[in-house]
C-alpha cells in the first residue's frame, strides 16, 4: 500500500470540521474541485465512503470519523517532531533525569547543576529528591537516567554502579550535652533519646544495622530528612546519626563525634548497565563524576565498592582528631 499523502488528510479534517467542500477550499487556498478531488482519492484508497454529500453541505459518514481521528493523531506527532527537531536546530541537546538522596542535592550537587546550566544551557535537567531504594527502582525500569545514592546498593546485573566519594556516619548531640565520649558506641547511643532518619531512607537501614545488638530500642523519633534531625538536634531533642558532610560547617549548638565501630555510608552513581549512550547523558555523567575521590570502581551490585584506603593517621595525629570537632577535621576522599 503506498504511503498516505498528507495533504489529502488535512483536506478531509477541513471538509469535516468546516461541512463544505467551498469553505474547506477558501480554508485551504484551492478550488473546489481541488479538494472534491482529493476526497475521492482517499476514498479510492481505502475502498469506503468517506463523505455523504446532501446538496450543499456534507456529512462524515463512520470511517470517515475513524480515518478523521487517526489523521489528527499523525498531525499531532508530524508537530511533536517538527518541535523536536527545531529544538536540536537552536541547540537543545536532550533531557537527563536524575534522582538523588536529599543529602547529596544539599551539600554537593548545587555547583555541578549551576556549571551544567552554565555551560549547557541547551541540556533539560530533571532533577528530584528520592531514596536511594526509589532510585533503584526508577534506573531498572528507566523512569530517571542516572542516581545518586548511598551504598550499599543490590540491584542485580542491571544496575553499572560507580563509588563517587566515600564518607561515614557521625553522630551529632546538642551543644549542652555532658560528658559526650570522644566515640559514640551503641552502647551510649542506645541510651539516649534518639533521633532517626525515616525507614525509607538509606541513612537508617545504616543505623539500625549499627544498633542491632541494642534492639529493640527505647522510643525514637522519625523525622523525614538530615536537616530536620539537626534542626532537631539543636532544639535539643536528643542525638542523630548522620552523613559527616552535613556537619562540615561548625555550629556552636551541636557536638559531633564520630562512631565507634565506623558506617561508611559512600556516595555512588548508578545507571542501567544497558542505558544507550547519548550527548546529553554523557556530560551529566561526566559533571556527576567530578564528585569522585581518587579511588573509585565500577563494581557489581549488591558489593561495595573496592578501594585503596586511605593513608591511616599516625597514632598522635589520630589522637589530635578525636579531640576536635568533626567540622574542624579535614574530609578525606
Amino acid at each position: 500500500m503506498r504511503s498516505l499523502n498528507l495533504d489529502q488528510l488535512r483536506t478531509l479534517i477541513e471538509v469535516v470540521e468546516l461541512g463544505s467542500f467551498s469553505a474547506a477550499a477558501r480554508r485551504l487556498n484551492l478550488t473546489q474541485p481541488a479538494v472534491s478531488q482529493q476526497i475521492r482519492e482517499l476514498e479510492r484508497r481505502f475502498g469506503v465512503r468517506l463523505i455523504e454529500r446532501m446538496g450543499k453541505q456534507v456529512h462524515v459518514t463512520a470511517p470517515g470519523r475513524e480515518l478523521v481521528g487517526a489523521a489528527r493523531s499523525i498531525f499531532h506527532s508530524c508537530d511533536l517532531a517538527e518541535t523536536a527537531m527545531r529544538r536540536f536546530r537552536d541547540g537543545w541537546i536532550g533531557r537527563v533525569r536524575i534522582g538523588t538522596t536529599n543529602t547529596a542535592m544539599t551539600y554537593l550537587l548545587p555547583p555541578i547543576l549551576r556549571r551544567l546550566r552554565l555551560d549547557h544551557p541547551g541540556i533539560d535537567l530533571l532533577v528530584t529528591n528520592m531514596p536511594t531504594r526509589e532510585s533503584i527502582e526508577q534506573i531498572i525500569q528507566n523512569k530517571i537516567d542516572l542516581g545518586l545514592v548511598t551504598l550499599p546498593v543490590e540491584g542485580g546485573k542491571q544496575l553499572k554502579v560507580t563509588q563517587l566519594r566515600p564518607q561515614t556516619l557521625v553522630a551529632i548531640l546538642p551543644g549542652s550535652t555532658r560528658d559526650v565520649p570522644d566515640e559514640v558506641t551503641p552502647d551510649y547511643a542506645a541510651h539516649q533519646s534518639l533521633l532517626i532518619e525515616h525507614a525509607n531512607g538509606a541513612v537508617h537501614g545504616l543505623v539500625m544495622e549499627w544498633l542491632s545488638a541494642h534492639m529493640p530500642l527505647r522510643a525514637a523519633m522519625q523525622l523525614g530528612t538530615i536537616e530536620a534531625l539537626k534542626t532537631a538536634v539543636e532544639s535539643n531533642l536528643g542525638m542523630a546519626i548522620v552523613p559527616e558532610i552535613a556537619v562540615t560547617r561548625h555550629n556552636p549548638d551541636i557536638v559531633v563525634r564520630p562512631l565507634r565501630p565506623a558506617v561508611p555510608c559512600p556516595l555512588a552513581l548508578i545507571e542501567h548497565r544497558n542505558k544507550p549512550s547519548e550527548r546529553a547523558l554523557d556530560i551529566v555523567r561526566h559533571a556527576l563524576l567530578g564528585l569522585r575521590g581518587e579511588a573509585h570502581v565500577d563494581a557489581p551490585a549488591g558489593q561495595r565498592p573496592s578501594t585503596d584506603p586511605p593513608r591511616p593517621m599516625k597514632p598522635a595525629r589520630r589522637a589530635r582528631a578525636r579531640l576536635q570537632p568533626a567540622n574542624k577535621r579535614r574530609t578525606m576522599s
